[in-house]
């Protein structure tokens, strides 16, 4: 907090309007909680909090930003200069009523001079959400590393952010696993691929053709060019090192498989989307995970079992957007093992790569089986499928080819 120059002490379960009040005794500015010099001096409306008609007039209870509850104040209508506020206090009232009436609109009658009290609490929770989700979204797109945004949208339930889930762009290796081998080599090419490129020292072919779309078979690996190489950032063999080049949305799905992700933008044929990472531990490790997250009916453990079984990435508290891409038995999305800046098998980077054509709007996942396009005779494809678990979840991908479950 900027405003205080000693050292200065806040519960760590302090409630939002807590700090807010904290701030405002203090003289203290804190962005993040929306204290700023304006709005110590100031009134803003954050959202809009009931409803009511007295004498004739229209007045609206106001929750003002950087204050808490209890100064909410009852405001006429003309005195109120936020029309993208009061529609969404009216979308949301009549998005509770339509759905009292089975999903048809119903507006309230002319009569009515007062909310009840459910309305307003639903319009009060949908407006902590919307800032909630927000703020969820500033914050990805601070950490994420490359230049597409990352949106958030929920219009199915009152659902938050998650509460124990932190962005991260890399693996994060648990103590005493090291992800990086120290390579201290790479390819003298001035023009890649030459004919010892990297891919070619490694004994494979190069992934990508020209239009730096993906070019091998499922259970290949890809070996990129590494921080060593000659080359420069244009190379066409540097993709998944770049990061995610299209703008995606972490959303609410409507049939209850939880979070998911779409895409913004027409994905093609063979084309980097995502990497997946997570916490980097030891396949014991793993075992003891999974039966936690078995009681909890999911999981987010992936083996990395490309060469041997020793690790397995948790993407559970740590990941990034492919943490909510959801399964499906007929994905549009495929794994791929990449190697870059560490060629040791038994730690490889995993890549989600196109299967065909995917338009914007349409939701992304992959088969958490690795089933369907990979060649499941090949040693090397047996090591991309997630963890096993014991108990048997059911499957909710609608694919018209869907096994039943998910394992």
């Amino acid at each position: 907090m900027e405003g205080w120059r000693g050292a200065w002490y806040v519960p760590c379960l302090a409630s939002l309007e807590t700090l807010q009040e904290l701030c405002r005794k203090e003289n203290l500015t804190c962005k993040s909680i929306g204290i700023t010099n304006r709005s110590l001096k100031s009134y803003e409306v954050e959202y809009l909090c009931d409803y009511k008609v007295e004498e004739g007039k229209a007045y609206y209870l106001v929750k003002w930003k950087g204050w808490p509850e209890s100064s909410n104040t009852w405001e006429p209508r003309k005195h109120l200069n936020c029309p993208l506020l009061i529609q969404n206090f009216l979308r949301d009232k009549n998005e509770y009523l339509s759905r009292g009436r089975g999903g048809k609109a119903m507006k309230l009658r002319n009569h009515v001079k007062t909310l009840k009290p459910a309305i307003a609490d639903y319009i009060v929770k949908k407006a902590k959400q919307r800032i909630a989700l927000q703020r969820w979204k500033e914050e990805l797109n601070r950490k994420k590393n490359h230049k597409a945004m990352i949106l958030v949208e929920n219009t199915v339930d009152l659902e938050g952010p998650p509460l124990d889930f932190y962005y991260i762009n890399e693996y994060k290796p648990a103590p005493g696993i090291n992800v990086l081998n120290g390579i201290t080599t790479g390819c003298e090419c001035a023009d890649c691929p030459a004919e010892k490129c990297c891919p070619k020292e490694a004994g494979f072919i190069l992934a990508y053709n020209k239009r730096k779309k993906l070019k091998i078979q499922p259970g290949l690996p890809i070996y990129e060019c590494n921080s060593y190489c000659r080359c420069g950032p244009d190379c066409l063999n540097r993709i998944v090192q770049k990061g995610t080049p299209y703008s995606l949305c972490i959303f609410r799905t409507n049939n209850g498989r939880g979070w998911g992700v779409k895409t913004l933008q027409k994905i093609k044929t063979n084309s980097f989307v995502m990497e997946y990472v997570g916490e980097v531990i030891t396949s014991e490790e793993a075992e003891r995970r999974g039966q936690f997250y078995d009681n909890q009916g999911n999981t987010y453990l992936f083996d990395l079992d490309y060469d041997s079984d020793e690790f397995t990435v948790d993407a559970a508290r740590y990941g990034n957007v492919s943490h909510f891409v959801n399964h499906s038995c007929d994905p549009n999305l495929q794994v791929f093992n990449v190697f870059i800046d560490n060629l040791d098998l038994r730690l490889p980077r995993i890549a989600l790569f196109s299967t065909r054509t995917i338009k914007a709007g349409e939701e992304l996942t992959f088969d958490y089986q690795m089933k369907g396009s990979i060649d499941l005779t090949s040693d090397s494809a047996e090591g991309l499928s997630p963890s096993k678990k014991s108990i048997r979840t059911v499957c909710k991908c609608g694919a018209m080819c869907c096994r039943g479950y998910l394992n």
